[in-house]
């Protein structure tokens, strides 16, 4: 009785097991960046949490509108975290976490940094929450990028967000 028992829970068992569905891949995955990034979690200066969405064949207007507010990326807004007072042209950033949104544009687009956090895309954006709005000029490349992206670099004083996809480029000098 007792080996039918263990047979029949070892049967159940195997069943659930087998039963699980797991999640594909995400079509727009998760990627952090963070400055330095060669440092640990207690020397980083900033870290970005992003989704990264593929044009797959997709015009880049159509999916990140020129004069609308965009979530610069996919899924969940971006999540921008300052480990050190940070300064986007003459104003102060206070160490936190923060979401960053865009507006696109043709020649410039509006780079925002919002006090809400934890949001999904730019549904509940609200303006009264911003901290700063900057307009940084367009770069238009011959290299075109199939995922959206974003890298960190030092250049002299200030730590520059660059922005790309398609062939369209921006860089957010942010300074300590």
């Amino acid at each position: 009785m007792r080996q039918l028992i263990v047979l029949m829970f070892i049967a159940v068992a195997s069943f659930s097991v087998q039963a699980q569905k797991f999640k594909g891949l995400d079509v727009s995955p998760l990627d952090k960046i963070q400055f330095p990034s060669d440092h640990g979690e207690a020397k980083t200066l900033l870290h970005v949490l992003y989704s990264r969405p593929q044009l797959k064949a997709r015009e880049l207007t159509k999916l990140a509108p020129h004069g609308k507010i965009w979530r610069t990326g996919a899924n969940e807004a971006v999540e921008i975290t300052f480990n050190v007072p940070m300064y986007l042209g003459e104003t102060a950033i206070p160490v936190g976490s923060y979401s960053l949104f865009t507006i696109p544009g043709e020649s410039e687009w509006t780079v925002i940094i919002n006090k809400a956090t934890n949001i999904w895309g730019a549904y509940n954006y609200s303006a009264d929450k911003d901290v700063v709005r900057m307009q940084v000029p367009v770069v238009q490349t011959d290299q075109s990028l199939e995922a959206f992206s974003m890298a960190i670099e030092a250049i002299e004083e200030e730590i520059h967000l660059h922005i790309g996809w398609d062939t369209v480029r921006i860089s957010v000098p942010f300074r300590k």
